[in-house]
């Protein structure tokens, strides 16, 4: 499968994102469309997968930092189709080490996809984190 990564906020198809996290994203799906929106409008930096030569939308990752020290991964995911060709990787890969915060301290919440993260440096957190679960539906 032949794709691109790209940082461009103007590209991201934003239908796409929507129809994938308000129907197969197990830690979304509470969200409603005017969230997601304004997620990608704030976000430090959203990365998207794209297939050549349409331009399709394969995979998207945001994620939303200080810009300075710390990041959050959110919302990865690879399209059904377009799983199991390197899409995931691409997008982790270029947020997380070709991007503006390889130097961050970054966190992620998953239930899945745990070889992958661990493959860029994520592990179990240490004694220094602390963290306040979320009062919204998951």
């Amino acid at each position: 499968m032949d794709f691109e990564v790209d940082d461009s906020r103007a590209r991201v198809d934003r239908d796409a994102v929507w129809d994938f996290l308000s129907t197969q994203a197990y830690w979304g799906r509470w969200r409603r469309r005017e969230h997601v929106e304004q997620q990608i409008d704030l976000a430090w930096r959203v990365v998207g997968a794209y297939r050549k030569p349409d331009g399709r939308l394969l995979g998207f990752a945001r994620a939303f930092s200080d810009g300075v020290a710390s990041a959050y991964l959110a919302d990865v995911f690879v399209i059904p189709q377009a799983r199991g060709h390197g899409v995931g990787k691409a997008l982790v890969q270029a947020m997380i080490e070709d991007g503006p915060g390889r130097n961050f301290r970054w966190m992620l919440h998953t239930d899945d996809a745990h070889g992958l993260y661990r493959a860029y440096g994520f592990a179990e957190p240490d004694h220094t984190y602390l963290e306040r679960p979320s009062r919204q539906g998951s």
